[in-house]
């Protein structure tokens, strides 16, 4: 008996309680977060060039979709709870899926609940004062001359968060639904309608002269990236430094394959949340950044104060309530985020208990037929990533923990979507007759193609970005380490 064929029961127990709106909200849920509205400055800096930096979205844009598309079969031959963690397992072995769902807990699902959670608290801030990174209710305690802990009203704030809505989802799917739709229809609204002020009130015919003249001119890249300015080099190596951003802006896309247990018709709903989802979330990217360089001048996107490239554009059409409206749109955006990363993340770890390699009471449905005991331990980790602050001692200034482990683990998470892209071709080698209801689009050459794109960037980044991405190999590694005394332990 496969493996696939013992996890299949066990869902049983969930509600198929999500329709093709619900699943593919679940993917702009995941998806729309408070990247967006910030990471085209660095992007813009690192690339010196409107019209590249506009290329640069469209990157991620090919690279998503195609993906998307590719995992759609794996999604459609294996519609259970898990998601990356069944498929790597399914095709190479036990120890891929569960150095993936090792990560996803530790470092991956959990640090982006934290961060999105204090991004909400921190735009909160702009409308409650009282809410504040600096405002401290325990003050810095370090524990190292590089880190230390503490508990300001804006990081409560951010635990509020993750508690009220890990409750709310522990309550059953149709909570977490009824949160994710409301939340999802409205941040997509919110994005559109930022959209069309960009386009429609906010045309700047001196941004637009800067911006569009030349827009594809070579530009004077980052001195961090240590290449030649005006070289196709020096924009290759750009424009893939760059993608750690963008990439995972429009990240977590695939968390609805984590939740095909639970979801009506997964063979079809599950492939087809993801293409519409994932299309749908890239074009607004795209016709966001034209926005913004409709209204903004490439100087003002790459010198935008904090990065709030979205609250600069909106600060120029309407002065003095820029940074409240999109306050609120972040908020928005942010609270339906951390719902959907919690609903998906929940589901791996039952998985990965289920093949008792995660603690056994994960691997139990509560009352409301949803994973309560993996719920509430992803919530605490998640809450206890907030609490850890990074130190600097020459600017006086704190960071955030989470912040470094999301740095490290970008890295490694693309060797895993690589390896869950190879799947395809492996799984139709190894099981040639398996049930494929939906088959990749283009087959090979769409997989393919997100495969070699993937590592490209992946490569540059080892090249470029060391200090950021070695260090996610280590996380992957101690991985190793904890699934070989799993296995010791249970043999």
């Amino acid at each position: 008996m496969s493996q696939s064929s013992v996890s299949a029961p066990s869902e049983r127990g969930f509600v198929r309680g999500l329709n093709l709106f619900d699943a593919t909200m679940v993917v702009i849920g995941v998806m729309i977060g408070s990247g967006i509205f910030i990471v085209s400055a660095d992007m813009s800096r690192l690339i010196g060039s409107p019209g590249w930096m506009l290329m640069g979205w469209v990157l991620t844009g090919v690279l998503t979709v195609a993906a998307a598309l590719s995992y759609g079969e794996l999604a459609s031959m294996l519609p259970h709870a898990g998601g990356m963690y069944i498929y790597l397992r399914e095709a190479f072995s036990p120890l891929w899926g569960f150095l993936y769902g090792w990560t996803l807990f530790t470092v991956i699902q959990t640090g982006t609940i934290a961060a999105v959670a204090v991004a909400f608290a921190r735009f909160t801030s702009v409308l409650v004062p009282a809410i504040g990174e600096n405002r401290y209710l325990v003050a810095p305690i370090h524990i190292s001359s590089g880190y230390a802990l503490s508990l300001s009203t804006a990081q409560l704030a951010a635990i509020f968060v993750i508690a009220l809505l890990t409750w709310a989802n522990s309550r059953g799917l149709e909570y977490g639904k009824v949160v994710q739709n409301i939340f999802g229809s409205a941040k997509t609204a919110a994005l559109a309608a930022l959209i069309v002020a960009g386009l429609a009130l906010g045309w700047n015919r001196a941004a637009v002269g800067v911006n569009f003249s030349g827009m594809f001119r070579l530009g004077a890249y980052d001195a961090s990236l240590g290449v030649a300015a005006g070289s196709m080099f020096g924009l290759l190596v750009a424009l893939c430094v760059s993608q750690s951003g963008s990439l995972f802006s429009a990240d977590s896309w695939h968390d609805v394959t984590i939740v095909a247990g639970e979801v009506k018709n997964p063979r079809r709903n599950v492939p087809l949340a993801m293409a519409l989802g994932c299309t749908a979330v890239c074009g607004l990217y795209v016709l966001a950044n034209i926005a913004y360089l409709v209204v903004l001048p490439l100087p003002a996107i790459q010198n935008a104060p904090s990065d709030r490239v979205a609250t600069a554009m909106l600060q120029q059409i309407f002065p003095g309530y820029g940074p409240v409206l999109m306050a609120i749109a972040i908020m928005i955006s942010t609270f339906g985020c951390v719902n959907s990363l919690v609903l998906a993340g929940a589901r791996a770890t039952y998985a990965m208990a289920r093949d008792g390699l995660f603690f056994a009471p994960a691997g139990v449905l509560n009352r409301a037929r949803v994973p309560g005991w993996s719920l509430m331990v992803q919530g605490i980790w998640a809450a206890v990533l907030v609490l850890p602050r990074t130190y600097d001692r020459q600017t006086g200034q704190y960071g955030n923990l989470y912040s470094n482990l999301l740095d490290y683990v970008i890295s490694a998470a693309l060797i895993f979507y690589i390896l869950t892209i190879a799947a395809v071709f492996r799984l139709r080698a190894k099981r040639p007759d398996a049930e494929r209801p939906y088959k990749v689009p283009g087959y090979p050459f769409v997989p393919a193609l997100y495969i070699l794109g993937a590592a490209t960037v992946l490569i540059m980044l080892f090249a470029y970005r060391p200090s950021t991405t070695w260090p996610g190999l280590i996380i992957v590694v101690i991985g190793a380490a904890v699934y070989a005394l799993l296995r010791s332990r249970s043999s």
